[in-house]
Formats: C-alpha cells, sequence, structure tokens
C-alpha cells in the first residue's frame, strides 16, 4: 500500500463489505480497527469511514489485490455467520480486482478447512500462482 488515499480506499471497501449484512458485528469492528491501526489510520479518521467513505482507488499491484481479497475474506469470517450476501459480494469484490473466481474459490474453501480459519501466505499465493497457469 502506498499512499494514505490507498489506505483509506481499502479500509473504506472493507468498511462497506462488513456492513453488507446490515450490520457492523463487535468482531468485524475489532478487526477492522486492526487493520486501520496497521495501516497507521488515526481513530477518528477510521470512524469517519463508516459515515463517510474514502474515494475508491484501484489496486494496481496484484499482490495487493491478493491480500485486500485475503483481508476480506478474513472480515467475511470475523462475526462467525457467513451470509449469502457475504459470499456474493466477495466473489463480486474479487472479479472487480480481476482475480481468478477459481483461485478465490480455493481459498475461501482452504480457509473453510483450516480450524483458524487462517492460511499461510504462500499458501495463499500458491493458490492465484496455480490459476495462472
Amino acid at each position: 500500500m502506498n499512499t494514505y488515499e490507498e489506505k483509506l480506499s481499502l479500509l473504506s471497501e472493507m468498511i462497506a463489505f462488513a456492513k453488507i449484512d446490515g450490520e457492523v458485528h463487535e468482531r468485524e469492528y475489532r478487526f477492522l480497527n486492526i487493520v486501520a491501526m496497521q495501516l497507521r489510520i488515526e481513530t477518528p479518521v477510521f470512524e469517519g469511514l463508516f459515515k463517510k467513505p474514502a474515494p475508491k482507488i484501484v489496486i494496481k499491484s496484484e499482490h495487493e489485490r491478493i491480500l485486500q481479497f485475503y483481508r476480506l475474506a478474513l472480515l467475511m469470517q470475523a462475526d462467525g455467520v457467513l451470509h449469502a450476501n457475504e459470499q456474493k459480494a466477495i466473489r463480486e469484490m474479487g472479479i472487480n480486482m480481476g482475480l481468478s473466481p477459481y483461485a478465490m474459490k480455493s481459498v475461501l474453501n482452504e480457509m473453510q478447512r483450516s480450524e483458524t480459519g487462517l492460511i499461510d501466505p504462500e499458501i495463499l499465493l500458491a493458490l492465484f500462482r496455480a490459476q495462472q497457469n
């Protein structure tokens, strides 16, 4: 992530995704807050994004798009409930990011098989690389 504006855009996208089921659950909020802290987004700015989203900036780097998809997948699982509209939205968002639908499905399946819901970064990248061949 290069610029502050890109970080705000990424976080806004995640907040919008968290709102898809009608509310932002406490676990989702905590996860978003952790991401905001990692991105060095100040608390008042972070909280302001819930009311007024930042302008959308397209992520150019494929690596960054894959990481954003993974963040969204983690967020989707944060509240412990997988809503159909979340699953539909994450697929659409991934396709709009230019990611392989097959790789996305593989990542989501791998996350479901994992006891913690996490997957190793090397496996994440390998799943996307496998679809490029």
